[in-house]
């Protein structure tokens, strides 16, 4: 694994043999502030395996936060563990250490395997720690946000490509409805949509079809991205649109809620060629962290969801700057968060008095 040639300015392994902590911080960007991004508590294969997720969700954080127009770099970090067995508030105090000697550069939060009441924990031992329990004066669930940016980015690709911005009559396929996507199906029953699920979970499955009798389910994402759809969103882990999955996709637009989607940069251009309107991950899933900046000055879902609305207006800019460029959703998102990371990241060199 080249750490070094990543391009990242840090990047900390983090071990307490006590606790049995073993953690990867990864700070991809400061250029915009410091750098937020969740804390994933998942059992990796291996330490490269590990790492390699730490680098590649710390970079999308960087675009994602950029894109959102927050004044907040990229980073992410990872426990290696499983979060049902090896979670502890011994192990949790000890990350929190970890971040705190960091001094401020990184600011964590909730992800995968990671929940308020973790952060609670963490919270006790480091002042940059956020998306904390609602009794905590924190911003509670930012998969509600998260969800609910989602449903904006698919409004605006609906926009885009029917023109009009509603699922109502369309056919909506969730891979994945734990956190962000049982959300998801909410915000898609309510519009109209006609919604097909699926999970390894089939508990999470059950209690959306207690919610909503009238979804279907499959049996896995194999048989639903074979299915009839006229958008796929993909809501569980990353590199859900690999070749094969692409070669198959019936839906029309592909919009969901998980991290890192594309398994290779070709997939996007792949994705174009089969006419199938990408919306890219970091965009429309800024919606939590936008919850959780909120929370730094006193938190208002109010206001933080309205400027999570504002993910309909940023989509809509990527798919017209796309087209007009002849360029794939993913570059054009992308142009347009290095556009911002340059242009504002460069003010940093510009010195202001002491004191501020």
């Amino acid at each position: 694994m080249d750490v070094l040639g990543s391009g990242h300015e840090q990047v900390v392994f983090c071990s307490d043999p006590t606790s049995g902590l073993r953690a990867v911080i990864a700070i991809h960007s400061t250029a915009l502030g410091p750098a937020l991004g969740g804390t994933r508590f998942y059992p990796y294969a291996s330490e490269d395996a590990a790492v390699a997720d730490a680098l590649a969700l710390s970079r999308a954080m960087s675009y994602k936060n950029s894109l959102a127009g927050l004044d907040l770099g990229g980073g992410k970090a990872v426990i290696i563990g499983d979060p049902h067995t090896d979670k502890t508030e011994a192990l949790l105090r000890a990350y929190g250490r970890f971040v705190e000697s960091l001094g401020g550069r990184y600011l964590t939060a909730c992800d995968v395997g990671t929940y308020n009441a973790d952060l609670d924990v963490v919270a006790r031992e480091t002042r940059f720690a956020h998306g904390r329990s609602l009794a905590y004066g924190g911003c509670g669930d930012s998969s509600v946000l998260t969800a609910f940016g989602v449903f904006q980015g698919m409004r605006a690709a609906a926009q885009h490509r029917w023109g009009k911005p509603s699922l109502a009559g369309r056919t909506v396929g969730v891979a994945g409805v734990g956190k962000v996507g049982s959300w998801l199906v909410d915000r898609l029953v309510e519009d109209g949509a006609d919604v097909v699920v699926t999970d390894v979970d089939a508990g999470a499955v059950e209690r959306v079809l207690a919610r909503h009798p009238a979804v279907d389910s499959v049996a896995d994402t194999a048989t639903l991205v074979r299915t009839p759809t006229d958008v796929y969103a993909p809501c569980a882990l990353g590199r859900a649109l690999d070749d094969e999955t692409v070669g198959v996709l019936e839906a029309e637009i592909v919009c969901g809620g998980a991290n890192n989607q594309l398994a290779h940069e070709g997939i996007a251009a792949e994705l174009m060629r089969r006419g199938v309107l990408y919306a890219p991950d970091y965009l429309v899933n800024a919606g939590g962290v936008i919850q959780v900046e909120d929370e730094r000055h006193g938190f208002s879902f109010d206001r933080a969801e309205a400027r999570a609305a504002g993910i309909f207006d940023v989509a809509l800019r990527v798919f017209r700057a796309a087209d007009a460029d002849g360029v794939s959703p993913a570059v054009a998102a992308d142009r347009l968060a290095e556009e911002r990371m340059a242009s504002v990241g460069r003010l940093a060199t510009i010195r202001l008095p002491r004191g501020r």
